[in-house]
């Protein structure tokens, strides 16, 4: 699990819910007018920004992927898939068929070795998970960035409405007070939901695709090289080339001079 994510998340609450309490209480900041131009608002622009199937997919991925982890990170997997050559060269492709590892697409790549198939094949089939893997999180991305932009925008569309009918009343004080509130609170909710949440689980997303894509690459370029029967030394070389310069160096390659 990420745990960040969720620290960031509670951590924001807690200060909301902090300042509302010290000047208030909670029922000042419930509007029902500001949530249903907020959320109704951002989704319906959401909805007309993207595919039907985009949503069903990016939704709930990109909610999935902004509470977890890889299961492995990229040093890992180089540590990983050497371990995996040693065997191969020492048991053959068969050897392979009891190999357990915590990570799914790896672990689809070595049944690919250990049952046989070509190179062609192991490759295509690969690179097609992935890519299709990627575009959908980049979608959630995407998705989430949408609503993040959209939420302002109706926050201040809420408002101008407020103010509307806050000016259409004037010769009613009574009414002033709950179309000001509506009026506020349309910017405040559309303040928090795209920078408490939409907009910073994007960027999360974001991040997770491009690492993603590097353990991924990374994979697939292993696996191909166990497949092509290639020593695990020369495994764990090239595929050190994926890791940042200084954990390059942890695993014993020389420090540039």
């Amino acid at each position: 699990m990420d745990i960040m994510t969720g620290v960031g998340l509670t951590a924001g609450i807690i200060v909301i819910a902090a300042m509302i309490f010290m000047g208030g209480d909670l029922h000042m900041f419930i509007s029902e007018h500001a949530m249903i131009i907020i959320f109704g608002g951002s989704i319906s622009a959401t909805m007309i920004r993207f595919p039907l199937s985009a949503l069903l997919h990016g939704l709930p991925l990109g909610a999935k992927f902004a509470f977890t982890m890889s299961r492995l990170s990229a040093h890992d997997l180089v540590d990983e898939l050497a371990r995996i050559a040693e065997i191969a060269r020492k048991q053959g492709p068969v050897g392979l068929e009891k190999v357990e590892t915590d990570e799914p697409f790896l672990a689809k790549g070595i049944r690919y070795v250990a049952d046989g198939y070509d190179l062609d094949f192991i490759r295509d089939n690969l690179e097609r998970d992935r890519d299709n893997f990627l575009m959908h999180l980049d979608e959630g991305s995407k998705i989430y960035r949408a609503i993040g932009d959209c939420a302002p925008a109706f926050g201040m569309i809420g408002t101008l409405i407020g103010m509307v009918q806050m000016f259409a009343n004037m010769t009613d004080p009574s009414k002033l007070g709950p179309f000001m509130a509506t009026a506020l609170l349309a910017t405040l909710y559309g303040a928090l939901v795209a920078n408490l949440f939409c907009l910073p689980i994007a960027d999360k997303l974001h991040g997770k695709l491009l690492d993603e894509e590097t353990n991924r690459t990374l994979i697939i370029d292993g696996i191909l090289m166990i497949r092509d029967s290639k020593s695990p030394t020369l495994v764990r070389e090239m595929l050190l080339a994926y890791l940042p310069e200084k954990h390059r160096h942890a695993e014993g390659e020389p420090v540039p001079a």
